[in-house]
């Protein structure tokens, strides 16, 4: 079946699920007429019951069908990938349950986007599918959640401001530096917390994978490209406190300018948590060393996994109170910018918004030249930007 005699142009892989109900029902009130779409899951019995709920928004337009697909029936995860233009799951942790809905994507020549955070999964997916991928045109997205789109596409936006000041700076030889600083107000639910202590349990494995993500990268590349070493300091631009922060972020933000002439010949990206005390960056360090000691032994990780379980996540009231910011300090030759990205609640309403913002991008939008295993900044740009500003996730320039 060609791209065109598809029956949707989008399919929501994990929809009955706590966040893949909320990326349906950002659908529902979102998408246009224009839009084929169609909720994907286990459970039949679940799927008519969500279509039942969002067949009761005012003015929403609900799904136009459901599809019964299941990890541990292939025939059924490529008949639901074929059946679509693009395919965006919540379905996790994407270890244990991502790479057969990857392999479906490529092999029926179908976009794939998914909210992972696991560096080893990623790593994985470029190693097996990246070259198939680019040699059908397809774009399989990863980390197109809270991870990483607010620093991969925020630090696009920040050396792009750059540039625009001067066309001819990214091609100089000058340093570009961007350091990225995070601060959330967010109530995370029993599943994130299982994610974050098997995280930290994976963490030799996943800096092996970072780096063989990054040497595959740099033999593709003519830039200098690093990761900066970070350390606990006072940011003198903020008036904060900073302390290094380990996630997949950096990855994929130095993907991005590893692939994009505008990040300039040279160029290093810094992660950081901010924190406007310094107790509280101590209160940090001493017990995310903690719960990082005991995620390493497997009985201690089991108690860890045990103090919160699985399930719904925070509710609507809960979340509406959440937030995030995340500020660039930007740097290229004499000149310094400072920019934002900031929304709402970064783990639920807003990575379900970013996620399904990105589906439509990549069925509906005009993209850069783009193929392959690759990242938002890549694959997307300043198409998926102007989506997110429209759906109200800020980018500014908020000193220059």
């Amino acid at each position: 079946m060609s791209e065109r005699e598809r029956p949707y142009d989008v399919v929501v892989f994990g929809a009955t699920g706590f966040t893949g109900s909320l990326v349906a029902d950002y659908l529902t009130r979102h998408a246009g007429p224009e839009v084929a779409w169609a909720i994907a899951g286990r459970s039949g019995t679940k799927l008519a019951e969500l279509i039942g709920r969002l067949s009761t928004i005012e003015g929403g337009r609900p799904p136009r069908g459901a599809l019964e697909a299941d990890i541990a029936d292939p025939a059924s995860i490529e008949k639901m990938t074929a059946s679509t233009r693009v395919l965006v799951t919540t379905v996790g942790p994407f270890d244990e349950y991502g790479a057969p809905v990857v392999a479906a994507c490529v092999a029926t020549g179908t976009h794939y986007a998914d909210i992972t955070g696991e560096p080893s999964f990623v790593d994985r997916m470029i190693a097996e599918h990246d070259a198939a991928a680019r040699e059908k045109g397809l774009r399989i997205v990863s980390c197109c959640g809270f991870d990483s789109i607010p620093a991969d596409l925020g630090t696009f936006f920040a050396v792009s401001k750059l540039t625009e000041a001067d066309a001819d700076s990214a091609t100089d030889d000058l340093q570009t530096s961007v350091r990225g600083f995070v601060r959330t107000r967010a109530e995370f639910s029993g599943g994130t917390w299982h994610s974050a202590v098997k995280a930290m349990g994976n963490f030799r494995r996943d800096q092996k994978a970072k780096k063989r993500a990054g040497r595959r990268d740099k033999r593709s590349s003519t830039r200098k490209v690093r990761g900066e070493k970070g350390k606990i300091h006072r940011d003198a631009t903020l008036g904060a406190w900073a302390m290094p922060l380990p996630t997949i972020d950096p990855l994929i933000v130095l993907r991005s300018a590893r692939a994009l002439d505008v990040y300039g010949t040279r160029f290093t990206y810094g992660h950081y948590l901010q924190s406007g005390k310094v107790s509280k960056v101590v209160k940090t360090v001493v017990g995310g060393g903690a719960v990082f000691a005991l995620a390493q032994l497997p009985p201690t990780r089991k108690m860890l996994l045990s103090v919160k379980k699985p399930g719904a996540g925070p509710d609507a009231e809960t979340r509406a109170k959440s937030l995030f910011t995340l500020t660039f300090v930007a740097t290229r030759g004499d000149r310094t910018l400072v920019t934002e990205v900031a929304g709402g609640d970064p783990g639920y309403d807003e990575t379900s918004k970013m996620l399904a913002e990105t589906a439509l991008c990549l069925a509906f939008d005009e993209l850069p030249d783009a193929a392959g295993v690759t990242t938002p900044a890549i694959a997307m740009g300043h198409a998926l930007i102007e989506r997110l500003q429209a759906a109200g996730i800020r980018f500014a320039v908020v000193e220059d």
